[in-house]
């Protein structure tokens, strides 16, 4: 008899732990780890001692980013409600087994078949979720970096760019930490960005460059701190890393504003308004420009995009910046004999300056950027067209025939347009590049009637006179 309660005890041992849910990942049979969607809230609240409810982001871009979130996207690491709004991130937990079904469930669970470097503690009761401060194997780890501070940024009052970052690595969490013992959560797309970089509103600039209302009040406290560390959470742990002493300068809902006017010489009126009373204003301008108060004024100033710039002496508010255009209706540049040089009556550094200000090619009535470093490079440095040009590895000139290009210049109130005649486009590269040719027709601008007769300069040289000419003139980026 008593062997044969042994032998039931054992079958009733075994029944038990085949109905317990089991990993090869599991500590002991209590616990289970996996990977599950943690919102913003509960994520960040152990780690910033509950100072404040972390939203979920809401981003109405038109390439949908916010759903970016595959190996190697932009927004890796993070789930979405499928329409818009990023609602936390997918992270390695460690949960009780009792919880496994619920959470599968409700957060999507998942279990992993190793114990990961770091992970949260994360609990069931009823309906409400607890979650820990992150668990890190490898002890946290603290690296000297560097940082600058911008309050000229499109997604916000501040953007901070921290260089010694984790690197080749997905930021789950990213925690701006300031002398104040203040530490503010920064959330994917809007507040976390690529390379390093992290901005957000403090509640003078609450839309953004694409038009999205973002979120500023937690962060409104952030004016006049001091960051001093940056702390990152990633799969590997915490990696904080130190950037000395960064101030946030007071932003306020001041403006400076400067018309545009005729390029030349002459002057333009600026006004600057909603000051604080003890901004201690220091006024500079461009190379080549005077500024006061209530003007700026100029000699033989080139058509562009200029600059004026408010400081404060203190140091205390944020700095201020009121960008116009100086403006003409002349076209210095001609398409001649298959290249782009220098229309008569003009000199090299007008032509130059015409290049230089470049924003946008249309071929055919398909526009192109023509700045940055995808914008379309459609010119040779002798000042001919390329016609093996690509944009986003596609060909511009596919075909043969006849193609309108005009080239539309910052600065410049007419494009200028010409004509190019691709005659080789079913040849190989090769054949296309040596037996093209190229041929114009009037531009669509009157000719100047100032200036040298008879400049007809390669490209290479108007860009370089181009180069020598804004050098001289910006004295800021």
């Amino acid at each position: 008899m008593k062997k044969l309660r042994t032998l039931l005890s054992a079958a009733v041992c075994i029944a038990a732990l085949a109905a317990t849910p089991f990993s090869g990942s599991a500590a002991d049979s209590e616990k289970i780890y996996g990977t599950m969607n943690i919102p913003y809230a509960e994520f960040y609240k152990a780690e910033i001692d509950d100072a404040y409810t972390v939203d979920a982001v809401s981003s109405a871009t038109t390439k949908g980013k916010w759903g970016m979130n595959g190996e190697g996207e932009i927004v890796e690491g993070t789930y979405n409600n499928g329409n818009g709004t990023i609602l936390g991130v997918k992270f390695p937990v460690e949960v009780s087994s009792a919880d496994v079904d619920a959470l599968k469930g409700k957060y999507d669970f998942s279990p992993l078949d190793s114990k990961p470097t770091a992970y949260k503690e994360v609990a069931l009761s009823g309906d409400s979720l607890s979650v820990s401060k992150l668990v890190d194997t490898n002890g946290e780890q603290t690296i000297e970096g560097s940082a600058t501070v911008s309050t000229n940024s499109y997604y916000g009052d501040y953007q901070i760019k921290v260089a010694g970052y984790p690197e080749n690595t997905v930021l789950y969490g990213v925690i701006i930490n300031t002398k104040e013992n203040d530490h503010y959560a920064m959330r994917h797309l809007e507040n976390i960005w690529r390379s390093g970089s992290y901005a957000w509103s403090a509640g003078i600039k609450t839309v953004e460059y694409h038009g999205n209302h973002v979120k500023y009040e937690n962060y409104a406290s952030s004016m006049g701190k001091t960051v001093t560390s940056v702390t990152f959470i990633t799969l590997d742990g915490y990696t904080t890393v130190n950037v000395g002493e960064q101030y946030l300068p007071i932003r306020f809902a001041g403006e400076v504003k400067a018309e545009d006017a005729s390029a030349g010489t002459g002057k333009t009126a600026l006004s600057l308004t909603g000051f604080p009373e003890d901004y201690k204003k220091v006024i500079s301008a461009d190379e080549g420009l005077t500024a006061t108060e209530t003007e700026v004024s100029y000699t033989n100033a080139k058509p562009g995009k200029y600059n004026v710039n408010v400081n404060d002496e203190s140091g205390k508010y944020a700095p201020m910046t009121a960008q116009f255009l100086l403006t003409t209706n002349d076209i210095p540049v001609k398409f001649a004999d298959g290249k782009l040089t220098a229309a008569d009556g003009f000199t090299a550094d007008d032509a130059a300056n015409f290049i230089k200000n470049l924003a946008t090619v249309d071929i055919n009535g398909t526009s192109y950027k023509a700045t940055g470093s995808k914008g379309i490079k459609l010119f040779k440095e002798d000042g001919s067209i390329d016609l093996d040009a690509t944009v986003s590895d596609a060909e511009v000139f596919e075909n043969s025939g006849t193609y309108t290009v005009t080239l539309n210049s910052t600065g410049y109130n007419a494009p200028y347009s010409f004509e190019v005649n691709n005659e080789a486009a079913t040849a190989t590269t090769t054949t296309k590049a040596s037996t093209t040719a190229a041929k114009t027709t009037s531009s669509s601008s009157n000719s100047p009637k100032t200036g040298v007769n008879g400049m007809a300069l390669p490209l290479a040289l108007l860009t370089f006179a181009g180069a020598t000419a804004f050098a001289l003139r910006k004295k800021n980026d």
